[in-house]
């Protein structure tokens, strides 16, 4: 009697360990097709997305390619008409100012970094005044067109007349696009009049000795400034 009690209570502590075997694989094997089922999912979203970037590279070219061919159009139609060339020079000068067309020239060149050095859980300091923002960027820009800057870019965002700055996170928004630090800003102007944005008292100056922000300025000989390749809306002003 005693041999078949200590039989059964075997037989089922071997049921108990086999139950609870299946149900740990079980288990096991949901969470590996989750992980597979999650692995598979954001595979598909980056392809997706890398799709999406090629179609947009695509267009883009076409676009650059269809600018092109009009420009060469414009120049034949306009080559012995002298009322249509003066006519296309106003079309390149009003493109130039809307930022709408590459230009190069003679400026300075700006870098704004966050401070790197001084700890930013320093208990002496507000970290915030460590960090660049977007108001930061607006000032400086604002400068440089009170300077007479005749085009502007950030880290080769075209800064045109509908252009918004605003933060997003730990990161700034320019034109929509993402930006981190640091910022490269340029600028096509009088290099000594542009320069004077550094001066004493100054805004630049204020980030660097009273922020702690890395900050350089440099005159450049020659600085390419990209033109603007989003879309401008007006949504409140109209033509007449």
């Amino acid at each position: 009697m005693n041999n078949k009690k200590v039989i059964s209570f075997i037989l089922g502590l071997m049921c108990v360990l086999l139950t609870y075997g299946i149900v740990v694989q079980v288990k096991t094997i949901n969470s590996t097709g989750t992980t597979t089922s999650t692995n598979a999912k954001a595979n598909e979203l980056k392809d997706a997305v890398l799709k999406a970037k090629e179609k947009y590279d695509n267009l883009y070219r076409e676009l650059e390619q269809a600018e092109k061919n009009l420009e060469e159009e414009r120049a034949n139609a306009t080559q012995n008409n002298s009322e249509l060339s003066e006519l296309e020079n106003s079309i390149k000068e009003a493109n130039k100012a809307l930022g709408l067309t590459e230009v190069t020239g003679k400026g300075i060149e700006i870098v704004l970094d966050d401070n790197n050095k001084i700890p930013l859980n320093s208990w002496a300091l507000d970290p915030n005044i460590l960090i660049v923002h977007d108001t930061d960027i607006m000032t400086v820009v604002n400068e440089l067109k009170n300077s007479g800057a005749e085009a502007i870019s950030i880290n080769d965002q075209r800064i045109v007349t509908t252009s918004a700055i605003e933060c997003d996170g730990n990161v700034i928004k320019i034109n929509g696009v993402k930006i981190g630090a640091p910022f490269e800003i340029k600028a096509i102007g009088l290099q000594e009049v542009l320069i004077n944005v550094n001066k004493v008292g100054g805004y630049l100056n204020y980030l660097k000795e009273d922020r702690f922000l890395e900050v350089s300025i440099n005159k450049v000989d020659e600085i390419k400034i990209p033109k603007y390749t989003g879309v401008m809306k007006f949504e409140y002003a109209e033509s007449k």
